[in-house]
């Protein structure tokens, strides 16, 4: 059997692969208008967990939030054809902005229907596994803790709250915070300021009265 030539082989030239630029969002809105389905498919799978994050926090349960999600894109996708019309390649598509304005007000439609609200901070705190060698009085702590947490968060006014989880939870730019909202840019840096002043100092109280 012949041996692989594998010295010719490595002095053959090779052909750059180069890798096409991903569409953006206005080529996939474009796309979907032109006939191409799965255009909006692309657009679902990459919003997918920033809606996800966004609802969660209104939602009790991992399945109540897939299921506001899926809500979500239903509704995007009913509106699409109608709402992406008005958009052109000539100017920045705000799908992302729109996305996340029906994802909102559908989730604290949810909230709202169902008298909950998951705050949207620390989420460290909310999701952490418990510590197997906790004791009972550390547990009970803890507890405590996280019960005054969201309780500080649901006490914040409407505003703030809304603006606090599309900066933490949606990561969103304080610019695409304003779009959603109908405020100014400097109104929704404002509501955060206030947002995260009033949870530090209700959360300051806890902190010393356990040090003490």
């Amino acid at each position: 059997m012949k041996a692989w030539d594998t010295e010719g082989a490595s002095n053959r030239p090779r052909l750059a692969l180069a890798t096409a630029p991903a569409p953006t969002d206005e080529e996939l809105c474009q796309a979907f208008l032109g006939g191409d389905e799965a255009a909006f498919g692309t657009l679902v799978e990459r919003y997918r967990t920033l809606v996800f994050s966004l609802v969660r926090r209104f939602a009790p349960r991992p399945e109540d939030a897939a299921d506001l999600a899926q809500q979500a894109f239903l509704r995007a996708l009913e509106a699409s054809e109608r709402v992406f019309s008005r958009w052109t390649l000539a100017s920045p598509t705000p799908f992302r902005s729109w996305l996340v304005r029906i994802s909102l007000n559908l989730a604290k439609n949810h909230a709202r229907q169902g008298q909950r609200w998951r705050p949207a901070l620390l989420t460290e705190v909310e999701d952490a596994a418990t510590d197997p060698h906790e004791s009972a009085q550390e547990s009970l702590e803890r507890q405590e803790r996280e019960r005054h947490i969201r309780a500080a968060v649901l006490a914040l006014p409407r505003r703030q709250r809304e603006v606090l989880t599309l900066r933490v939870d949606g990561g969103l730019p304080f610019k695409d915070i304003a779009e959603t909202l109908g405020i100014t840019e400097n109104n929704a840096k404002v509501q955060f300021h206030h947002a995260v002043k009033r949870l530090k100092a209700e959360m300051t109280g806890p902190l010393e009265e356990e040090r003490g």
